[in-house]
């Protein structure tokens, strides 16, 4: 009777561990997976803009020839204007260039 007694003690107090480990052990998982769902998010967002710098990368890799001779062709022009200001006479050189294209 005692032996059963002990035996009976021992095994309430082993669920008793079980159960509060089991406890735990669901605590764990749960702030895990608030955790994941957290990481997995910022992820996404992480994903998404570099995804959107990939696609700046590429128009501008796309259209660097088409805007490096507008930036020449800008800074011809810029050139002419201070030219102009400064009291340079263009005037025979655009009729030569007219003649030449006629």
């Amino acid at each position: 009777m005692a032996d059963a007694s002990e035996k009976r003690a021992q095994d309430s107090k082993s669920i008793t561990d079980n159960e509060s480990a089991k406890a735990e052990t669901e605590s764990d998982l749960q702030s895990n997976k608030d955790a994941k769902a957290s990481k997995t998010m910022n992820a996404m967002e992480t994903a998404k803009y570099l995804s959107a710098l990939h696609g700046e990368c590429d128009w501008l890799l796309q259209n660097f020839d088409a805007r490096k001779a507008a930036r020449s062709g800008e800074i011809d022009a810029l050139g002419k204007a201070k030219a102009v200001l400064s009291g340079a006479d263009f005037s025979l050189i655009q009729t030569a260039n007219l003649r030449g294209s006629q």
